[in-house]
């Protein structure tokens, strides 16, 4: 059971990518997630703003590690991609005594244990497990290797 949003899971991805590939062109990334580049383009905008990511402007730019892959953690992407989600619990319209006292606090609670443990998995540490999967030689092999 995933409890993370589809956002939350490919802007992980997004960044490990780009840290495995060095520095991805948009189109490159999307392609390699079988994405339209589009929608990939807001998410890494915003990583690019929270300082995860680096916009790089040219015929051969793209996007690249704002920081070293080990001073930047899951639980921050995780984080900026939730700032970027458009909707607001408070637009939700539902409130209550109950949710307000002892739901909302108890969700709360839950949710930051919960990002609290990716806090402790770097970028560095996933793009080690990638490479002992070999997961780039994997991607050569099926076509899905773009620079």
């Amino acid at each position: 059971m995933n409890l993370l949003s589809r956002r939350s899971v490919l802007a992980i991805a997004a960044v490990v990518d780009v840290a495995l590939h060095s520095r991805s062109a948009a189109k490159a990334l999307a392609a390699r997630h079988k994405l339209p580049p589009r929608h990939l383009e807001p998410l890494l905008q915003g990583l690019v703003h929270a300082k995860i990511l680096r916009g790089v402007r040219g015929p051969r730019g793209g996007y690249e590690l704002a920081r070293e892959r080990q001073r930047i953690t899951v639980g921050e992407i995780v984080r900026t991609a939730m700032s970027l989600s458009t909707a607001d619990p408070e637009d939700l319209g539902a409130n209550s005594i109950l949710l307000e006292r002892v739901i909302d606090p108890a969700v709360r609670n839950a949710g930051e244990t919960f990002l609290a443990n990716f806090d402790l998995i770097t970028v560095e540490q996933m793009c080690e497990t990638a490479e002992n999967a070999h997961v780039l030689d994997d991607e050569k092999v099926s076509g899905e290797f773009a620079i």
